[in-house]
């Protein structure tokens, strides 16, 4: 199952305009909170940040997972 998830998001990238949009935002925003995590010590600034970061990587997460349902759906009518 782990292997069909990550061929199907290699395919929607490849074929998706908005699929791949959102992947893009997702890493970005995972290079940013990587950036913040990896301080020794985070100021309550960046904790508010690795928050929002947070939020907005589920939320990203949350359509892809969407965009990929509807594809798989497609496919098997």
């Amino acid at each position: 199952m782990e292997k069909n998830q990550e061929e199907l998001k290699a395919h929607l990238i490849a074929t998706n305009e908005e699929f791949r949009s959102l992947a893009e935002k997702h890493a970005a925003f995972d290079k940013e909170l990587e950036k913040i995590e990896s301080k020794p010590h985070m100021t309550l600034e960046d904790e508010a940040e690795e928050q929002r970061l947070k939020k907005q990587k589920l939320r990203l997460k949350d359509q892809m997972n969407s965009i990929m349902a509807r594809y798989r759906t497609q496919q098997v009518a």
